[in-house]
Formats: C-alpha cells, structure tokens, sequence
C-alpha cells in the first residue's frame, strides 16, 4: 500500500540506501523463555507470536513444551513484539530489543491470567507438544519461502488437530493478504474474533486489509470502533492515524498517532507519522524537530535511521 509522503527525491533515494543497507547488515538470532500461570505451574502448548513488521520474515510462531518452554530462532535484529496465549488465559505481550547471536537475548517470561477466551482441557488435541511445533516450523516455513497456498493448508491442517489455537488465523490471514485475497484474509480475521471478540490484531489486521483493498471507509471505519475500546493499544491508534493519513485527514490522523505514542512515548512508529504530517504540512521547522523526536525516542529503529536521512536532506533544502 503506498502512502503519500511528500519527500523530495533526493530523501527518498536517501530511504531507500539505508533500506537497502539495513537489510544486507541484518543478522539472526534466539529468543527463548517460558510461559506459566499465576501460580507458577508451566503452560503446556501456550502459543508464542514474534512480529515485526520491518523484519523479513516478519513473524514467527512457537509452542511451549511440557515445561512450558518455548525457542524462536532466526530472528532479525531489531524491536520485536512477542504475544503469548493459550485457551483459558488472557494474552500477554512484550517488546524486546533482539541482538546478533553473538550478544544473547535475554528469556522472555510470560505469566497469563485465567480469562480472555475459551477454556477447557486439551487445547492441543492429543497432539504433542514437539509435534505440534514441528508442524508449526514446517508451515513457518512455507510462508517465509511464499508458498501461500501451501502455507494455508498447513496452518489450516494444525488448527483441525489443535482448534484451540485459534491465534493461528493470523498467520492464515497475512498468507491471504499476501497474495491479495483480501476477502480470504478477512475471512480468517472474523474466524478468530468470533473466538476471541477482543483481539486487537485481528481487528487492526481487518482495517489494514480494507486499506490494502483500497476500500479506505471501511478501513477508517473498523479501525475508528477498534479505538473506542478502553483497552485499545498504540497498534490499534497507530493504524487508525495510518488510514487517516491516506486519506490526507491530517489533523485526525495527528490525533490518532498522538494517542499512540501517549500510550508508548518510546516508539517511533507514531512520532515518525507526526513528524510526515509536519512536512505535509509544509512545516520544515517543525518537521525537522518531530523527525529529531524520532531518533531521541526510538534510537535504534528504522524510523530513527530514515528520520536522521530526512532531516539531514531538510536542512540542505
């Protein structure tokens, strides 16, 4: 989806380098941790998501074992948001800095509470943990290589053995998006709200999508009743400000991103998106002062990295 940003030719070219450089400097590594309950008892086929939308791949997808264990390997440097989940407990997330795998990460450790979806014994359906990770990293990796179809059908094959993990619709919904079945990803969004009515990811994911299908008053509208919710988080204002901004609604898109950062005054994403409206604006004082906002709050971002290009090509403008 293309978005109108009005920088100058040389920025862009500038954006693009850096892009470019980052990628080829991008190296891998390993988070591990564990998943438990209030008290303390290990979580047994608790599902662990890795996202970062300016990784390549950008998810990843982990079970626990019998310890309540989980590993994901093959991670790019960078931010990453890790969700833990399981049927009968209420999600939980984090964000990690992941380092090379010459500098070891840190163990993630989640602890759900009772609540937030349907509960219930055998949520892996007979299957064993290993096996159910086997067949997760052999889906995994028919989505990284984008074979869609493939990759659908044994996401799909999971859920039929283990229905529990409903979460996986998210990965089902991305393979559909992907190859522009929007409806298809759509689709596999409304499978999991109609589980679990309050996930933020898959209502964000339908606003996108509509954004992708070009259908920006359906996006604007999803994403505006996603934003009413009292436990709406940054993702769901921060795409509310994105489809506002597409649609050239600059103050409420400013609004939107306002609240975003609000809720995480660390994270680029937003800031960058108020610093864009700054320039749309015609505002070079002010956009080179939010694209400064950017680097102080998130140093290590790639909005940090393409805000330092622009406000260096502002000030020789």
């Amino acid at each position: 989806m293309r978005h109108r940003h009005l920088f100058a030719r040389g920025t862009m070219i500038a954006l693009c380098v850096i892009a470019l450089a980052g990628a080829a400097a991008a190296q891998t590594g390993r988070v591990g941790g564990q998943v438990k309950d209030e008290s303390g008892q290990p979580i047994k086929g608790a599902t662990v998501t890795a996202e970062n939308p300016n990784a390549s791949p950008n998810s990843f997808t982990a079970t626990t074992d019998d310890k309540g264990r989980f590993s994901i390997i093959g991670l790019k440097t960078g931010a990453w948001t890790f969700t833990a989940q399981a049927p009968g407990f209420a999600a939980e997330s984090g964000r990690l800095e992941v380092k090379t795998i010459g500098s070891p990460n840190p163990p993630l450790t989640f602890t759900l509470k009772k609540g937030g979806g349907p509960s219930g014994a055998g949520a892996l359906g007979g299957i064993a943990a290993k096996d159910l990770q086997a067949e997760l990293t052999i889906a995994d990796q028919l989505y990284n290589t984008q074979k869609w179809d493939e990759a659908i059908a044994a996401y799909r094959a999971i859920m039929t053995k283990a229905p529990a993990l409903s979460v996986i619709n998210l990965q089902i919904a991305a393979a559909y998006r992907n190859k522009k079945d929007y409806d298809g990803a759509i689709a596999a969004y409304n499978a999991l709200l109609q589980i679990d009515s309050n996930n933020d990811k898959a209502k964000i994911g339908i606003g996108m999508t509509n954004l992708e299908k070009g259908d920006l008053e359906a996006a604007e509208k999803t994403l505006a009743a996603a934003s009413q919710s009292p436990n709406a988080t940054r993702e769901v204002f921060y795409n509310l400000g994105e489809v506002l901004f597409a649609k050239n609604k600059n103050d409420e898109a400013g609004a939107a991103y306002g609240k975003a950062a609000q809720l995480d005054p660390t994270w680029g994403k937003p800031l960058f998106g108020l610093a864009k409206i700054a320039l749309n604006k015609g505002d070079k004082d002010g956009a080179i002062q939010a694209f400064e906002k950017v680097v102080a709050a998130d140093p290590n971002s790639t909005e940090a990295a393409q805000a330092k290009a622009v406000v260096e090509q502002l000030k020789k403008s």
